[in-house]
């Protein structure tokens, strides 16, 4: 089972990246979001992109022509009506997820396979939504897809071999470093790690311990990483950041808050909004 046609369900910082990522190694590829404003702030994130890949890999002309191939679309129907694999990427909510699957269901073909992106839900929370729980999983991706080029292939106990294997293959074929989780476990592989470690950098910030640019500075020099739980925070963006803390404990909910009104309200999502933590060009 060799998938083809892509559809991605979400266009936002991450939605964008997994489509032009797509696009970049040669599959065709549709993006879907809800509205046309949202497609338009998609249209400048890709745009973007074609930077940062030409950049990256040393072929402005590859890169340029991804673009060229992309399509964009406001019809649910119209995205998904031949698609071979259907990778969601809508907010982490499992109402929102539920709605987009039930939809789904009825419109995508029934050979498609379905995948979601979600970084906090387990799989086995979304399949009864799906209508073919044996031909959905999850296939994560880690942002900045382009280097950091992991595909956390992760499955229910109703997923078949040959649906796994087949987003193995698609995951391998787009660049990506396929990481086969053997079992279900919230936040898979790499936010098992990561998210622990980026909760204690907020908990020493509200807690008055020290400032974010030393608690990244105290890092980067003592471990040698090239970047510190903030500027994590900063490329992962600032509105996922606030979305998974307020459902933690009371440290993280004040995380959450401070994320809110010092950052997020006033406009500072992110190194993709050009600010948060830190300023960029």
């Amino acid at each position: 089972m060799e998938l083809q046609r892509i559809t991605v369900l979400g266009t936002g910082v991450l939605g964008t990246q997994i489509i032009f990522q797509t696009a970049y190694h040669g599959l065709p590829v549709i993006g879907y979001d809800i509205s046309e404003q949202a497609l338009a702030a998609a249209n400048q994130r890709l745009d973007a992109l074609v930077a940062q890949y030409a950049q990256y890999f040393g072929n402005p002309q590859k890169a340029q022509s991804a673009r060229e191939s992309i399509e964009l679309t406001s019809d649910l129907a119209d995205a998904v009506r031949e698609a071979d694999l259907v990778i969601e990427a809508v907010p982490e909510n499992l109402e929102i997820k539920a709605q987009t699957y039930r939809k789904l269901a009825v419109l995508a073909p029934e050979q498609a396979i379905f995948a979601t992106n979600s970084s906090t839900l387990l799989p086995s929370n979304i399949a009864e939504f799906t209508g073919r729980p044996g031909q959905f999983l999850a296939l994560h991706y880690a942002n900045r897809i382009w280097s950091n080029n992991t595909g956390e292939v992760m499955g229910t106990p109703a997923t078949t071999p040959e649906a796994y294997e087949a987003v193995v293959d698609f995951a391998e074929r787009t660049g990506l470093v396929a990481i086969r989780v053997l079992k279900e476990q919230p936040g898979y592989v790499l936010n098992s790690l990561l998210v622990p470690f980026l909760q204690s950098a907020s908990h020493l910030l509200v807690n008055g311990v020290a400032d974010a640019q030393t608690i990244d500075k105290t890092w980067k020099l003592g471990t040698g990483a090239p970047h510190g739980p903030f500027e994590i925070y900063d490329i992962v963006g600032l509105n996922t950041a606030y979305n998974i803390s307020r459902a933690g404990d009371a440290t993280s909910q004040k995380f959450a808050e401070l994320l809110k009104t010092q950052y997020i309200d006033q406009g500072k999502l992110g190194a993709a909004a050009g600010e948060g933590f830190y300023k960029y060009n």
